[in-house]
């Protein structure tokens, strides 16, 4: 089965004239079986691309609730080869699904095997928070292989030079940190993001970004969006789940969560 990639994905939206909404949520919270429903139901109600977060004990860049998820998801005996199944699962529903990682893992499992069985499962990108190019030749090598597209993320801190760096390793989009410090959703957006967007244009105007950390509703999305090719958004919809007093209520406010936000990003 031939899986939309997320190059393809932010072209299609670029048509319409609008961003692509990327919904996060990790792997195996709160079972395996849960979290495939969740990620269908996200994909269902309009997130464009489904990020799947490979739940990590030291997950340095993400903030609480997505840390609590995946303690959840932990303890409940998630491993590697349980999200590849959870990203075969989803891909299979027609959702354009990227895995999100820490390095340590890949590692572990071997990088050009962990490639393989990503591009296998049906994933067509891969986010590395803690990895930066400099030090990725093995990863590199292993993505142009199997044909994964590598999302770097850049910060507001990040100088010229490393921008054109970063972006010249990327394919299919680059991450786009919008504050410094942990993923999480704010109260308001934050401003340094319209500027380190509007650098990236300047040095690659052809690399489609995505803009993370903050966004909770559909207000925001639209703001992001106004400025941005993507909006990346994890906490809030997480939270949908962790906060339900059940789970079907939970499933609910998911749902309509996506699609206010899926609307927010058509809004612009």
């Amino acid at each position: 089965m031939s899986h939309v990639s997320i190059a393809e994905t932010f072209a299609a939206a670029k048509k319409d004239d609008r961003a692509v909404l990327v919904g996060c949520m990790p792997a195996g919270f709160p079972t395996v079986d849960h979290s495939i429903e969740q990620m269908i139901a996200m994909h269902e109600a309009g997130c464009d691309v489904i990020e799947v977060e490979l739940p990590y004990s030291d997950p340095v860049m993400d903030g609480p609730v997505i840390q609590k998820a995946s303690d959840i998801a932990l303890a409940n005996g998630v491993r590697t080869r349980d999200t590849l199944k959870i990203i075969e699962a989803v891909a299979s529903a027609g959702a354009t699904v990227v895995l999100m990682t820490y390095w340590n893992p890949i590692e572990k499992y071997g990088i050009d095997a962990f490639a393989r069985d990503l591009a296998a499962a049906g994933a067509t990108g891969l986010i590395t928070p803690d990895l930066i190019p400099d030090e990725a030749q093995e990863w590199i090598a292993a993505s142009e292989k199997h044909r994964i597209d590598r999302t770097f993320l850049v910060a507001p801190s990040s100088t010229d030079e490393r921008l054109a760096m970063t972006l010249g390793n990327c394919r299919g989009f680059v991450y786009a940190t919008a504050l410094m410090g942990v993923t999480g959703a704010r109260t308001s957006v934050s401003s340094q993001a319209p500027d380190l967007v509007a650098r990236i244009r300047a040095i690659d105007p052809e690399l489609p970004i995505g803009v993370g950390l903050g966004v909770g509703n559909g207000a925001q999305a639209a703001e992001v969006a106004a400025f941005a090719d993507g909006v990346i958004v994890g906490s809030a919809l997480i939270r949908c789940m962790l906060d339900a007093p059940d789970r079907s209520t939970g499933l609910q406010r998911l749902r309509a969560l996506s699609t206010e936000l899926a609307e927010g990003v058509r809004r612009r």
